[in-house]
């Protein structure tokens, strides 16, 4: 541990007035424990070699006296065990105590008291003297002919015990264990069934939601625990839930970070992972300054899921991993995750993906989960999904007219990334079902703008106000200050002079306050490890608070000013958000050195200010993705645009395609405030499929898809000879027209192409390798039977002696170029190896986790 975190430790735990009365080492590691959260029951989870015997031996020598009071133990009438996955607390086994027991070990016997489990009473935080009856899919638990079942519960001294038996290989003493036993009314055995149902997965760049329709026959008996709790719903869309540990109140929502965490990799073969969630809470216990490695963003990597990583665990191992066995082990837990609250195997999954990517994912999960069939055929790409999930509404509510044509165009934002689709349906009423004739198009993306880029405007304008409060004496500016602009100009504003101009002064005041809260960490690596440790935590701990600001302002409608505090405040005024933080450690720089402050700032934060923040950059994506449409008067002809993905909740999406289609029919209706943490817009996705799937199992609607041909939104060029640029690609061609080549001597050994965005900005370079030993002799015959539309035999009838065109073209399925070199020497033609360069190596080539921001 750091001296940087013992000094938070004592700070926060008052542990100087300890120290001076010489607390002993085991009372100090409690404390510093207590207030890492980190203070375990302990509890027998995994398992060992001869534990199970030995715990057997022990109750059968030492299970000596009974305790009177056992009635205040109350059980569940019936359980229901799963040999493959175990009990957890979304099981929802409720025990109800009203004496001593704490969390602790708990035994399952049968009348001759051998034991047949071992189990773990875990508190329930939302009731008070209430525990959930868990226990691990890894331990042994022995199935038996008799039915007579009985719990075995200990007080905490000796759960201790049994747990030290369990796992010590040395000798204890011997003890006098009390016990209360309780007869079990009904225990049930089963295995999990596999099914045919498919499981649909929406993979985000931030979050990721998976789901399934439940027929009442998905398998031959499900389970009535679940259904009686409601974590099954037969002949429904169910939603998998996802236990949220960071928050006090722990509850199950539909949506769980892409988040992935080193938990321990000192075997390489058998990497732990921590995901989700439970990554978050232990990245929040460590001050995000801790040892092992995590990966967010991980859906970017599509592109590049074979390169290596090197990872870290706390413990200071190290190994070396793909990035898609990474994200293979994250998708595996989703699944796991699916079966144990579905109660069956998954055999079929549905992974969704971005439409211009659709074919690398694909081929992605083919590759890293061989051991799932994955829908091709019926496979639906994010935005297709999204429209169909509106279509069926539209039939369930009966709001279309029959064989009329419409129009729409979809702007997903999501995490990471923006995309824009059009598309053109038809829906009939045939005779024995509906049938629905859709044909989409991608027009346009932006892998480099969705709701992370909000945030970190939030984190960039938080730690402005920070850095004046503490430097000010507690002064600090509003946004008009950093923002001089009406805002009702802003939209005119970026037409006139670009976006950039409309930040300038607020990035100049952004890079003033690195020199008072720094937060660009990846420029302390050549520095002390404590100072690096602060900017980190500086970093993430301004994210974080960033984020969750972020989905109080756009989740909450009621909601118009907000603000930090570490303690609950009684009697607040219901427009003004309270949002209250376990802890507040800033380091900030003063007179040359770091200081920790712990000093909340009495700063708010209202919507006016957050929506002018914002509204230039959600502009210049609407602007970018319409203005076209708009200048060619193509907008008139959609009939509905779809606003869909977690960050266009924001209404200044709607206020921003305002300027460009007024009266035009906008959608993204969130459901009303059920449950403010599960945002309908990011389960649209997720539904579109399963209806989809649903719908063609059962017959009730027959749809056709058809994806057109796709425009490009970046140009590929290359430098001649006497340095002029040659277009290659030509920006929104159609992939099918994106064709060109470029001429170099034969002895050339490499040859670089640039790739721009529509607007000229230089994206990336590539390099193409060349060595005249690989190539082929072909003939032009093989040239055109193979190439057939992508290079014209005029064109290698042209090359001369000495001379090698490097043909580009853009492939239709994958979203990238290929580049194919085709040389003449002596008469004869020679070909040379095919290479593919992907038009986005990340998905999102923005990292905002990079150590630079």
């Amino acid at each position: 541990m750091t001296t940087f975190q013992l000094r938070t430790i004592c700070y926060d735990e008052k542990l100087v007035k300890g120290i001076v009365d010489h607390l002993d080492r085991e009372k100090l590691i409690s404390t510093i424990l207590k207030f890492r959260s980190a203070e375990e029951s302990l509890l027998i989870k995994d398992y060992k070699e001869s534990g199970f015997e030995k715990i057997n031996k022990i109750i059968k020598t030492y299970l000596v006296t009974p305790l009177q009071d056992r009635e205040k133990i109350k059980i569940p009438a019936k359980i229901t065990l799963y040999n493959d996955i175990g009990l957890k607390k979304e099981d929802m086994y409720r025990i109800e105590i009203g004496n001593d027991i704490e969390e602790s070990n708990v035994l399952l016997i049968n009348e001759n008291n051998n034991l047949c489990g071992i189990f773990n009473l875990v508190k329930d935080l939302t009731k008070e003297d209430a525990y959930f009856l868990v226990v691990n899919n890894n331990l042994k638990i022995e199935k038996i002919n008799s039915k007579n079942y009985s719990f075995l519960f200990f007080k905490k001294d000796d759960s201790e015990y049994l747990y030290k038996v369990y796992y010590s290989d040395k000798p204890l003493p011997t003890p006098n264990l009390q016990y209360y036993k309780i007869p079990v009314i009904d225990l049930e055995f089963r295995e999990l069934e596999e099914t045919d149902t498919v499981l649909a997965i929406d993979f985000g760049t931030s979050n990721t939601t998976a789901g399934a329709f439940l027929s009442s026959s998905y398998v031959s008996s499900p389970c009535y625990n679940d259904i009686l709790n409601e974590r099954i719903k037969l002949n429904e869309i169910n939603v998998v839930k996802f236990l949220d540990v960071t928050k006090k109140d722990e509850k199950w929502i539909d949506i769980i970070p892409t988040l992935v965490y080193v938990a321990d990799c000192s075997d390489p073969q058998d990497v732990k992972y921590v995901y989700g969630y439970e990554a978050k809470n232990i990245l929040r216990r460590y001050d995000y300054t801790g040892n092992a490695s995590f990966f967010q963003g991980i859906k970017r990597w599509v592109n590049n899921y074979h390169k290596m990583e090197e990872i870290y665990d706390e413990k200071g191992h190290t190994a070396l991993v793909s990035r898609g066995d990474i994200i293979r082990a994250y998708v595996k837990y989703i699944i796991q995750i699916a079966e144990h609250q579905f109660k069956c195997k998954f055999k079929n999954i549905h992974i969704s993906s971005p439409v211009k990517l659709k074919q690398q994912f694909l081929e992605m999960f083919q590759e890293i989960i061989p051991e799932y069939r994955l829908e091709i055929e019926d496979a639906l790409d994010e935005g297709i999904a999204v429209l169909y999930n509106t279509i069926a509404d539209q039939i369930d509510k009966n709001k279309y007219i029959d064989g009329d044509e419409y129009n729409a165009l979809i702007i997903d934002c999501g995490g990471g990334t923006t995309d824009l689709s059009s598309c053109s349906f038809r829906i009939e009423e045939g005779y024995i079902s509906y049938k629905i004739d859709i044909n989409t198009t991608y027009e346009n993306g932006d892998t480099n703008f969705g709701g992370n880029n909000i945030t970190y405007r939030l984190l960039q304008f938080m730690k402005i106000l920070f850095a004046q409060y503490y430097k000010n004496k507690n002064e600090v500016f509003d946004i008009d200050h950093f923002i001089d602009l009406p805002s009702g100009d802003i939209f005119r504003y970026v037409d006139e002079y670009g976006v950039s101009m409309v930040y300038e002064r607020f990035e100049e005041f952004y890079k003033e306050a690195e020199k008072i809260i720094p937060t660009r960490f990846k420029e302390y690596e050549n520095k002390l490890s404590e100072d690096y440790q602060r900017v980190k935590n500086n970093f993430y701990f301004l994210w974080e608070i960033a984020d969750n600001m972020k989905k109080e302002f756009f989740q909450k409608t009621n909601i118009l000013r907000n603000k930090f505090n570490c303690t609950d405040i009684d009697g607040q005024e219901s427009d003004l958000h309270i949002t209250t933080l376990n802890k507040w450690c800033l380091s900030v720089i003063d007179k040359g050195n770091f200081k920790t402050v712990y000093e909340v700032p009495d700063v708010v934060f209202n919507i006016k200010e957050i929506n002018k923040l914002i509204k230039g950059d959600i502009y210049e994506i609407v602007r970018k993705f319409l203005d076209t449409f708009y200048q060619n008067r193509k907008l008139q002809d959609y009939s509905i645009i779809k606003l869909t993905g977690q960050s266009c909740r924001i209404d200044i999406f709607k206020e921003a395609l305002k300027e460009f289609v007024p009266g035009r029919s906008i959608e993204f209706k969130q459901r009303k405030e059920d449950d403010e943490s599960i945002p309908d817009l990011k389960l649209s996705c997720l539904r579109g499929v399963l209806r989809y799937l649903n719908s063609k199992k059962i017959g009730d609607i027959e749809a056709i898809i058809r994806n057109n041909v796709p425009v490009i939104p970046y140009s590929v060029s290359a430098l001649t000879f006497n340095k002029q640029e040659k277009m290659l690609i030509c920006s929104l061609d159609k992939v099918t027209q994106a064709k060109g080549f470029i001429s170099r001597p034969i002895g050339v050994l490499e040859i670089e192409f640039s790739l721009k965005s529509h607007e000229g900005a230089l994206r990336q370079k590539y390099i193409y390798k060349n060595d005249f030993n690989d190539y082929k002799r072909i003939l032009p015959e093989e040239i055109t039977q193979e190439y057939h539309g992508k290079i014209m035999q005029e064109d290698t009838d042209t090359i001369q002696n000495g001379e090698i065109r490097f043909f580009l073209y853009a492939h239709d399925k994958n979203w990238g170029f290929h580049v194919v070199p085709i040389a003449r020497k002596d008469d004869h033609l020679y070909i040379g190896k095919k290479k593919f360069f992907a038009f986005e190596d990340d998905l999102s080539e923005l990292d905002f986790f990079d150590g630079l921001k």
